[in-house]
C-alpha cells in the first residue's frame, strides 16, 4: 500500500504564495482553520525505536497522537502534522499525503509532516538493532491522512496570531569538549573524536560545551472568531527527556499537549482544542545539566517538570498575541540530492570480521552495532534526495528538513530569513538522520559516526541552509 500511495505523491514542486489584497484587486476570503487528532497508538509487543538494542513495548504510559491543523486563506490552504514517533521514513510520509491529496485536495507540497522524535513510539524507521514492523507504517500513514481529513471538517472562520518566548532551563547542548585522554574510541576503532556526547554528569573531566542552545519557545496560535481557542503549535529546540525503556508514550511533547490545554481552560471544547509541539533543532541538546547531578525522580516526574515550564511560556506568550483576521499563506519546496558517506572496502573488511565473531547473536556495545550499520550502509546509493520545505503565514516563516538538526543550523536560518519570527520544524517530510555542521564533522563525536542514523555528506548542512534561503526569497 505504501509503494502504491507513495507514488502518487508529487515531489520538487514550488507553489507560490497567492497573495491577495485590496491593492491587487483581489479581495481575500475569510480567514479559516480546523485541528483535530488521530490516535496512532500501536499494539503491544511492537518494537520501540531509539536504543542500540530493541525494545519491545509492554505498556502503553499515554497515547500517541498525529496532531493536525489545516489553515485557509481562500486561495491557498496548507496542512501541518506533528506525529509522536520518533522518526518516520518519507515513504510513509509520502503514502500520508498522497491519501491527504485523494481526499481533501490539498497538494501533497502543501502538507507538513513532522516527528516529533520521543524514543518511545513504534520502530518506523530502520536504526541499529530496531527494525519497522510494515503493518504500522501503513495504519500510520492513515491515521495521518484521517486526522487532517478530521481538521478540514472542522474548519471554520478563525483569526491567527504568533510569537515567540524563551524557556533558556531546560536546554543543555551535549557535545562536550574533555580533558585529554576522557574520550573513547569510537566504534571504528579511531581516537581522533574532539567532542563526547552525553559525558558523565559532574565529571571533572568536563571543559565546556561544544555549541550553543535556542531557548526560544515558538508559539503559532488560532482562535475561532468568538475567540475559542482551536489550536495552538508550538516549537522547542530540546531532543526529548525520556520515558522508562518499555513503555509507550509520547515523551514530554504529549504532556506538553495536555498541560498547556490544562493551562488555557480549553479542555472539553467542542470541536476540541488541538496543542501540538514539534522538534525545532536539537540534533545537539538535551535535558541533562552536565555540571550538576539531578536529585532522584519518579518516572515520568523529569518529562511533566519540563512540559510544565514550556507550556507555560507558551501560555504566557499565547496572552500576548495580537489575533488577525486573515494572513496570506504560501509553501514553496524543493527535493535536492546529497551525497552519502559510504563505507570503503578496508571498512567494510573490518566490519565483517568484528559480526563474523558474534555468531548470529544479539549485537552488544558500540563496535558490534556500528560494524552492522557499515554493512548495511554499503547498499546506499551515492546520493540521496531530499525534500526542504518551506510555508509562510503572514511575517512568520517556517522552515522543514528531514533530518536530526543541529542547534547552529536552527540559529543561522533565524539569522538569516528575512521573515520575522522564523522557526525550524526537524524531521520533516523524511528521516535523513543527523545533520551536524561541518565544522561539528571535524570535531566527531556519535552524531557524525557513520551510520543510517548519520549518513549525509559532511557538506549537507550549508546545501540545505542555502536551500531554505534560496525557497524564502521567493516571497520578498
Amino acid at each position: 500500500m505504501l509503494v502504491c500511495l507513495a507514488a502518487l505523491a508529487t515531489s520538487a514542486v514550488f507553489l507560490p504564495a497567492q497573495l491577495a489584497s485590496p491593492a491587487s484587486g483581489v479581495m481575500p476570503r475569510h480567514f479559516r482553520a480546523g485541528a483535530a487528532t488521530a490516535n496512532i497508538t500501536p499494539r503491544l509487543g511492537i518494537s520501540i525505536n531509539g536504543h542500540f538494542n530493541d525494545r519491545v513495548a509492554k505498556h502503553v504510559h499515554d497515547e500517541l497522537h498525529a496532531r493536525c491543523l489545516v489553515l485557509d486563506d481562500g486561495l491557498t490552504r496548507l496542512a501541518i502534522v506533528v506525529c509522536d514517533s520518533c522518526m518516520i521514513p518519507r515513504e510513509v510520509m509520502d503514502a500520508a499525503k498522497a491519501l491527504i491529496q485523494q481526499r481533501t485536495g490539498i497538494p501533497s507540497e502543501g502538507v507538513l509532516i513532522s516527528a516529533t522524535h520521543t524514543h518511545s513510539a513504534p520502530t518506523c524507521t530502520g536504526v541499529f538493532q530496531s527494525e519497522p514492523d510494515s503493518e504500522y507504517q501503513g495504519f500510520l500513514a492513515a491515521r495521518i491522512a484521517d486526522g487532517v481529513q478530521r481538521a478540514i471538517n472542522h474548519s471554520a472562520p478563525a483569526k491567527i496570531g504568533w510569537g515567540v518566548g524563551r524557556e533558556p532551563n531546560q536546554v543543555f547542548n551535549r557535545r562536550w569538549r574533555m580533558r585529554p585522554g576522557a574520550i573513547p574510541p569510537n566504534p571504528f576503532g579511531g581516537t581522533n573524536d574532539l567532542v563526547r556526547m552525553n559525558p558523565p554528569v559532574e565529571s571533572p573531566d568536563l571543559i565546556e560545551p561544544a555549541g550553543p542552545t535556542d531557548p526560544e519557545v515558538s508559539v503559532l496560535a488560532v482562535q475561532s472568531q468568538e475567540g475559542r481557542p482551536v489550536a495552538l503549535l508550538a516549537t522547542y529546540s530540546l531532543h526529548y527527556v525520556g520515558a522508562p525503556g518499555f513503555d509507550i508514550s509520547a515523551d514530554y511533547f504529549g504532556a506538553f499537549c495536555d498541560r498547556l490545554q490544562q493551562l488555557l481552560g480549553a479542555d472539553r471544547l467542542n470541536p476540541p482544542f488541538v496543542a501540538m509541539l514539534a522538534n525545532g533543532t536539537s540534533g545537539d541538546i538535551n535535558n541533562i545539566n552536565f555540571r550538576q547531578k539531578r536529585p532522584p525522580q519518579k518516572p515520568y516526574e523529569q518529562i511533566n517538570l519540563v512540559a510544565d515550564a514550556v507550556a507555560r511560556e507558551a501560555q504566557r506568550v499565547y496572552r500576548e498575541l495580537k489575533f488577525q483576521d486573515w494572513v496570506p499563506l504560501g509553501v514553496a519546496q524543493h527535493e535536492i540530492t546529497l551525497g552519502v558517506r559510504r563505507p570503503d572496502a578496508a571498512e567494510l573488511r573490518r566490519a565483517g570480521e568484528i559480526l563474523a565473531k558474534t555468531n548470529g547473536r544479539e549485537l552488544r556495545g558500540a563496535e558490534e552495532i556500528y560494524a552492522r550499520e557499515t554493512v548495511l550502509l554499503k547498499d546506499y546509493p551515492e546520493k540521496v534526495p531530499l525534500i526542504i520545505q518551506t510555508m509562510r503565514i503572514g511575517d512568520l516563516g517556517i522552515a522543514a528538513i528531514p533530518c536530526e538538526v543541529f542547534v547552529e543550523i536552527g540559529l543561522e536560518i533565524k539569522a538569516r530569513s528575512p521573515f520575522k519570527p522564523t522557526f525550524t520544524i526537524s524531521l520533516a517530510n523524511g528521516y535523513n538522520g543527523y545533520l551536524p555542521t561541518p565544522e561539528h564533522h571535524k570535531l566527531g563525536g556519535y552524531e557524525t559516526w557513520r551510520a543510517r542514523s548519520s549518513y549525509l555528506e559532511v557538506d549537507a548542512a550549508p546545501k540545505i541552509v542555502d536551500t531554505v534561503m534560496e525557497l524564502f526569497a521567493r516571497w520578498r
